[in-house]
């Protein structure tokens, strides 16, 4: 049978059709679902095309996304030759607003093209003047006038380890003339507490900043739960100990003549007894050897920046141990949000933590078993008020929606979309 042209115009494809202004559904047509609620309602005008309106030419991008690439590298590289200069001149700065300052330049550079750079000022601005109000505030303990704890943590310590003091007893058995080999990963990790979590904010902060917000608020909380402890509780470390005499320290005093002694003058190890070292000829004193390690690598400038960094800091606001509260934290917090393949490290970033605490006589085990429940009281805190706004698998946010007992969905607040699930 012959096909009529009326057959062939109907197989034909037909041109799409393009819509004019006047014939582009207007929001009372666009009918939402049955028992959609008013926000759905909203969300439905929002994905119209265009929305009616037209974009303003001033509001569009000047540079394309390859552009905006290059430039963002170029400013990374730039960022990383300064920084690398400054640290080249300078040595390495342990100064917290310091090192907020680089964060917060390389967190601009790296988010050209991405993210507005004034959301950098924004989040972090505050979150620094937080800090700063606490370091200013680390000398409240002395204004205050409260007596410091010499005795209380030697007991609590020798309790634990059957009349041993721990410190004593691990620099009995490990200490050597010279810094061995481990020693460099002792003191790498004693100072990675002045790095370590403004890194991890800022990692955070990239990827995630509704997971950046929860890092910041646990942080924040457990260094001025520690503040306030200082300031109720001050307390000596071992090193200061261990140079001091029991009626030296009767009144509890902050800083008395003998903190100031340099190690090895009192012979009897005062407070902490002697070491009675297995690798002679180490010394026979308590030493404080956190840095030791830095001249193992062949840095003796960081050892100098540390000590003298050290010298300026509070000598009895050892109780807790923020070092063992902040690297725990670290622990904790990203356990449930790495692969397992990196848990390990997590655990074991925290125990080599307490390690050194204790080897260097920085802390007694006491300070840090204190520092632990510490972190893991705010940590439980957070996650209790936290779930009542449980992350979704698909990195969104539920949150309570109408009468209905429905819930509404918010994109995560990430550069690239949700994050994946970590299995």
């Amino acid at each position: 049978m012959a096909r009529t042209e009326t057959d062939a115009a109907a197989e034909a494809p037909s041109e799409p059709e393009v819509l004019s202004k006047a014939e582009t559904p207007s929001e009372a047509e666009v009918q939402p679902e049955p028992g959609a609620t008013p926000n759905s309602r909203q969300s439905i005008k929002a994905r119209q095309p265009g929305n009616g309106r037209r974009q303003h030419p001033s509001r569009r991008p000047s540079l394309g996304p390859r552009a905006l690439r290059v430039v963002r590298w170029a400013a990374i590289a730039l960022w990383a030759v300064l920084v690398g200069t400054w640290i080249a001149r300078d040595g390495i700065s342990y100064d917290r607003n310091s090192l907020l300052l680089v964060i917060c330049t390389g967190l601009i550079a790296a988010t050209i093209g991405r993210r507005r750079s004034l959301t950098v000022i924004r989040d972090w601005l505050p979150f620094a003047a937080v800090l700063l109000v606490y370091d200013l505030s680390r000398g409240a303990a002395t204004l205050v006038g409260r007596p410091t704890e010499w005795h209380l943590q030697i007991d609590a310590d020798k309790a634990l380890f059957l009349g041993h003091e721990p410190t004593v007893w691990l620099q009995s058995h490990l200490k050597e003339p010279y810094p061995p080999w481990w020693e460099t990963v002792v003191s790498l990790v004693y100072v990675s507490f002045f790095f370590a979590p403004y890194v991890a904010a800022g990692v955070l902060w990239l990827r995630n900043r509704d997971e950046w917000r929860k890092f910041v608020l646990r942080f924040v909380a457990i260094s001025f739960i520690g503040l306030v402890v200082f300031v109720a509780f001050p307390a000596a470390p071992p090193w200061a100990a261990s140079q001091c005499s029991a009626s030296q320290v009767a009144a509890g005093p902050s800083d008395p003549p003998c903190i100031e002694l340099k190690a090895g003058v009192v012979r009897d190890g005062g407070m902490l007894g002697q070491v009675k070292p297995t690798h002679p000829p180490a010394a026979p004193w308590v030493e404080r050897i956190s840095t030791r390690g830095w001249d193992k690598l062949g840095v003796p400038q960081a050892k100098a920046l540390i000590d003298e960094g050290q010298a300026g800091s509070n000598q009895v606001a050892a109780v807790p141990s923020l070092h063992a509260a902040i690297s725990l934290l670290i622990t904790v917090f990203f356990w449930p949000r790495l692969r397992k393949r990196w848990r390990p490290l997590l655990a074991g970033y925290a125990l080599v933590m307490a390690f050194s605490l204790v080897y260097s006589a920085e802390h007694y085990v006491f300070d840090i078993l204190l520092g632990w429940a510490l972190t893991g009281l705010v940590s439980y805190g957070f996650y209790r008020w936290e779930n009542r706004h449980r992350p979704g698998r698909d990195g969104t946010v539920g949150q309570p929606g109408s009468n209905s007992g429905e819930f509404m969905r918010a994109p995560a607040d990430t550069l690239d979309g949700s994050l994946p699930a970590r299995p």
